[in-house]
């Protein structure tokens, strides 16, 4: 799980002007709910970032969503994302 934490992290580095980010695995929090999928992930990025930050929050969202595209159709089943300057 760490690997592949990880690897978002290193994927959204590699897109993305970003001074800090903090990935936060929030599976467990839904297990019990009805459209849970085993090995899908909920996860909430928390994004420092000067550039995502002076532009919309559309579109900043819509960047980091891109980075994470293949992973969003494979193994991500919720993403939750916080941007600050």
């Amino acid at each position: 799980m760490k690997n592949y934490l990880k690897k978002i992290e290193n994927k959204l580095r590699d897109h993305l002007k970003l001074e800090e980010l903090i990935i936060v695995d929030n599976t467990h929090l839904h297990t019990k709910h009805k459209s849970f999928v085993p090995g899908k992930l909920h996860l909430h990025v928390k994004i420092k970032s000067q550039y995502l930050g002076s532009i919309s929050k559309i579109s900043a969202q819509r960047l980091v969503m891109k980075a994470l595209d293949e992973d969003l159709k494979t193994s991500i089943h919720a993403l939750e994302i916080s941007i600050n300057k």
